[in-house]
């Protein structure tokens, strides 16, 4: 993968960046089609969304679905794991503490 961001006009493959917003705690946070929500969380200067047991922040670990360190609660569904799930235009997350209830991080 490049570091670099490839002008349209030149780029071979032909790729459109495809631009979509979910919200994270009631914030509206902007991503790109393809994204993971972990990604997108990232790329928006957020490192930790989820807080474990002794009260510490918690993000992405292994960033391969290994752990569970990334989790978060996509719509209804709890214990999403943030690395593993593409984001989706309109997507409502929460983040997640380990008790269940909702974190402020």
């Amino acid at each position: 993968m490049s570091p670099r961001r490839i002008p349209a006009a030149t780029d071979a493959v032909e790729r459109r960046e495809t631009p979509l917003t979910i919200t994270v705690d009631g914030e509206p946070v902007s991503g790109i089609e393809g994204q993971s929500i972990a990604g997108i969380l990232l790329a928006s200067g957020r490192r930790a969304w989820r807080s474990g047991r002794s009260g510490a922040p918690r993000g992405v670990f292994c960033g391969i679905g290994a752990c569970f360190d990334c989790l978060v609660t996509v719509g209804p569904e709890r214990d999403v794991r943030a690395c593993r799930r593409r984001a989706r235009d309109g997507d409502e997350v929460r983040t997640q503490a380990r008790g269940g209830g909702g974190s402020e991080l």
